[in-house]
């Protein structure tokens, strides 16, 4: 039965992929690649460069998780070491899905080196995968009491009910670092045990998540045209849905998940029906999906690129010894080759003509 839900995920995300890539292209209907293009050259080198930054804000913050959840298992290891180990773990974990394996995978290779065993770098993948999830309700608990009318056009409920849920996310998010400030014992739900980290460790979750979640959803903001930006707080709720959407879907990347569920909440928040095909409307969803694949290329597509550059380096003995098991083994060193012995024949000589 194990066996058999090994494939489940995968089958899931994939379907999730085909599926929302089905949804994307009937929404997209009509917008032409040159619109896209023209979109993402229309917003200047300066916002482009702003983009930029947003984006090593945000890798910048996941390097802070990976440094928490170290201390959070009694290991300090130099700021360099855990910002390229996190940088590979989560551009590769994003692109290829299931981002805690993958991920984990990633972290298992490069921590078991310096010293940590199978446990301590389990703790540590899932240490901060919950940090992402804790500061995700942080932000989506502000984004809800700052902006509730936000949530009540998209899910047409009364904005009364999105405030709520607003606060309770807030309520849990204090609940956590009381129960860290006052050591209580950790929280089971079934299968599950939260065990509260130390009160100065909490602290840096609070802020870890929401920095790294901003840098990302930066980029969106800064790559969107004046006309048709929201405001800061308004992408921000946005992108926390449609992120969070992608990553539960388990598809590689969040690919189509991620931009229909941005592009559907976008048209709901902005009051536009989905269901308009106009050239205004054409050229709108056009300018929208040049900042979505802005947010691909900064966020996933180049770390991604970098990632590998850097797994074929470090792994570089590895790579050429499977490379020489494949052609047939190892040539033997120079050094080890013995000359054969050359035999050589005697020459024969006639004897001069006498004269």
């Amino acid at each position: 039965m194990k066996n058999k839900l090994e494939y489940v995920w995968p089958i899931v995300g994939l379907a999730a992929v085909v599926f929302s890539i089905y949804l994307l292209s009937k929404e997209l209907k009509g917008v032409e690649v040159g619109q896209v293009w023209q979109a993402i050259v229309d917003r200047g080198p300066l916002m482009i460069l702003c983009a930029f930054l947003s984006t090593s804000l945000a890798y910048a913050a996941l390097a802070w998780y990976d440094r928490i959840a170290l201390l959070h298992v009694g290991r300090k290891l130099s700021w360099p070491i855990v910002s390229v180990v996190s940088f590979v773990a989560y551009a590769l974990g994003h692109n290829i899905g299931v981002s805690v394996l993958s991920s984990g995978l990633v972290r298992y290779r490069a921590y078991s080196k310096m010293g940590l065993n199978v446990a301590e770098v389990a703790v540590v993948t899932a240490f901060c995968a919950f940090t992402f999830a804790y500061g995700a309700i942080f932000l989506g608990g502000i984004v809800l009491t700052g902006e509730p009318g936000m949530l009540a056009r998209v899910f047409n409920i009364p904005v009364g009910v999105a405030l709520g849920i607003g606060i309770v996310m807030l309520v849990l998010v204090a609940l956590y670092q009381f129960g860290s400030i006052m050591r209580l014992k950790p929280l089971k739900i079934r299968n599950l045990v939260i065990a509260y980290p130390k009160p100065e460790i909490a602290f840096r979750q609070l802020f870890a998540a929401p920095i790294e979640i901003i840098g990302a959803a930066g980029i969106i903001y800064f790559a969107l045209p004046d006309s048709l930006n929201p405001g800061f707080f308004v992408v921000l709720g946005m992108f926390l849905a449609s992120f969070c959407a992608g990553l539960i879907s388990n598809a590689p990347g969040g690919a189509g998940v991620f931009e229909i569920s941005f592009m559907t909440i976008f048209m709901l928040v902005m009051g536009l029906d989905p269901t308009v095909d106009d050239p205004a409307t054409r050229t709108m969803k056009a300018q929208v999906l040049a900042a979505l694949l802005m947010f691909r290329l900064l966020y996933l597509l180049i770390p991604l690129a970098i990632s590998c550059l850097v797994v074929l380096y470090t792994e570089r003995s590895n790579f050429g010894g499977l490379i020489s098991s494949i052609f047939g083994g190892k040539a033997p060193a120079i050094d080890n080759v013995t000359p054969a012995p050359v035999k050589l024949d005697p020459v024969r000589q006639d004897p001069p003509p006498h004269s």
